[in-house]
C-alpha cells in the first residue's frame, strides 16, 4: 500500500505541474499530459485496497 501511495504521490505531482502549464503558459502538450494522468487508476486500486483493509480491521502495507 505504501508504494501505492508513492505512486500517487509521484503522479499527483506531475498532473498539477502539467495542469498549472497548461493554465498559465496556454502549453497543450501540457494539457494533455494531465488528462492522460487523470485516467490513471491507481485511486481506483487505492479505494479497493482500502476497502479490504477496513473489512479485515487489519493496517495494510
Amino acid at each position: 500500500m505504501k508504494d501505492l501511495l508513492n505512486q500517487i504521490e509521484t503522479l499527483t505531482t506531475s498532473f498539477m505541474k502539467d495542469a498549472s502549464s497548461q493554465l498559465d503558459k496556454g502549453n497543450k502538450a501540457a494539457g494533455l499530459r494531465a488528462r492522460r494522468a487523470s485516467l490513471e487508476p491507481l485511486l481506483k486500486r487505492f479505494r479497493k485496497l482500502s476497502l479490504a483493509a477496513a473489512a479485515s480491521g487489519k493496517r495494510q502495507d
